[in-house]
């Protein structure tokens, strides 16, 4: 029996400036720490690279200005409802600033107690104040007064002040019902990332005259600028004052060609994805980690698909309690030989939780390469389709 599962080892990279060729910058790195730390790559091995690299060497970026340009181009009016954005300095206040400049006025409608990914708008124990009042759409400044003008526990700022103050046209409302904008305006720009389809269709229900979502600005390039075909200015993040990093293009066929180029080097075609964030949940401040629109926008064919695991812990505790030691693990072992021939028969009750193979291994990359100062935007993963037969 093999002695060790899943290994997962941050490869370093040089910086990476805007028109660098990428593939080539990757799969130079990986061969050089394959063949340095004595590592021999398999075909079931996973290479992951950072969505944040793709989107630099492509120069996928865009100005606050090429935000405003798009905004008076799709509210001819110069007024936008804003729905539900989410609480970030990083991921969203350029964006409002875009959104600030190219409009004439802007209500921004926040969602409490706190956004979509956990984010807290308010203290949870201070909810029933709020319920006290028999109200359900407040004002920001009122919503603060109520809820003790409070700043988020990590960031130490207060969001309603934050984006109050980018503008003097922007207002800011607090509400549950992303329908109590339509009070105020009937063209509106839903802010969510995960549930903005469902949000966009309550709203087009209830008697909005234009809805447009996040994914919908700079989906095109406007005026030379950087764009996102399917994601718009979701999974963008802080550049500069001026400017935003978009999520990258075409990631598809950029993993496609890193997996080309590893085969031509050492005749061995890994996995190959694209990642941004982990789809985790912070247990003690509850915010969930996954801000960008998907975990990975591009990987190869063999990362399709979700596992069929048993769960050992549950097998070797009820099917096969009578038996110990040594005898126990080759029960164990066979009975999952066995699965591989008949997966359904196995699919059920010993199985366990049910998630994308690239939501886990996007986790998993994330939290490897980090966001800091590591220096490893790529991940090689050895082992992950490895289970307990495995010799």
């Amino acid at each position: 029996m093999r002695r060790i599962g899943t290994q997962a080892f941050g490869i370093r990279l040089p910086i990476i400036n805007r028109g660098d060729n990428l593939a080539d910058i990757v799969v130079d790195s990986l061969m050089a720490a394959v063949e340095t730390q004595s590592l021999h790559l398999k075909p079931a091995d996973v290479v992951g690279i950072t969505e944040a690299l793709l989107a630099k060497a492509q120069g996928n970026f865009a100005t606050i200005d090429a935000i405003g340009e798009d905004i008076r181009q799709k509210f001819p009016d110069g007024v936008v409802g804003l729905v539900f954005p989410i609480f970030s300095r990083n991921r969203f206040l350029n964006i409002l600033k875009g959104i600030a400049r190219g409009a004439k006025k802007v209500y921004v409608l926040l969602q409490y107690p706190h956004d979509e990914v956990g984010n807290p708008l308010m203290r949870l124990e201070d909810s029933d104040k709020l319920f006290d009042t028999g109200k359900n759409f407040f004002p920001g400044d009122e919503f603060r007064e109520i809820a003790g003008n409070f700043t988020h526990p990590f960031t130490s700022i207060d969001y309603i002040s934050l984006y109050q103050n980018v503008g003097s046209n922007v207002e800011v409302h607090v509400s549950n019902d992303p329908r109590r904008i339509l009070e105020l305006t009937k063209h509106v720009l839903v802010g969510e990332i995960h549930c903005r389809m469902r949000t966009k269709e309550r709203l087009q229900q209830a008697g909005a005259e234009s809805v447009y979502t996040l994914s919908d600005i700079l989906s095109k390039p406007i005026n030379g600028s950087g764009f996102n075909p399917d994601f718009g200015v979701l999974g963008s993040n802080l550049s500069t004052e001026e400017e935003l990093k978009l999520f990258p293009r075409d990631s598809e066929a950029f993993v496609n060609l890193v997996q080309t180029k590893i085969a031509a080097r050492c005749g061995i075609a890994p996995q190959v994805m694209v990642y941004g964030d982990g789809a985790f949940k912070d247990p003690q401040a509850g915010i969930w980690e996954l801000a960008d629109p998907v975990v990975s926008p591009g990987y190869t064919r063999g990362l399709e698909g979700r596992p069929n695991e048993i769960k050992i812990k549950y097998v070797a505790e009820n099917l096969f309690k009578g038996l110990s030691g040594e005898e126990k693990t080759v029960a164990i072992s066979e009975m999952i030989r066995e699965k591989r021939k008949d997966a359904e028969k196995y699919s059920i009750n010993e199985g366990t939780t049910p998630r994308n193979y690239t939501d886990l291994l996007g986790s998993l990359c994330d939290l490897i390469s980090g966001s800091g100062d590591k220096g490893t935007p790529v991940v090689l993963i050895q082992g992950y389709f490895d289970d307990y037969s495995c010799d």
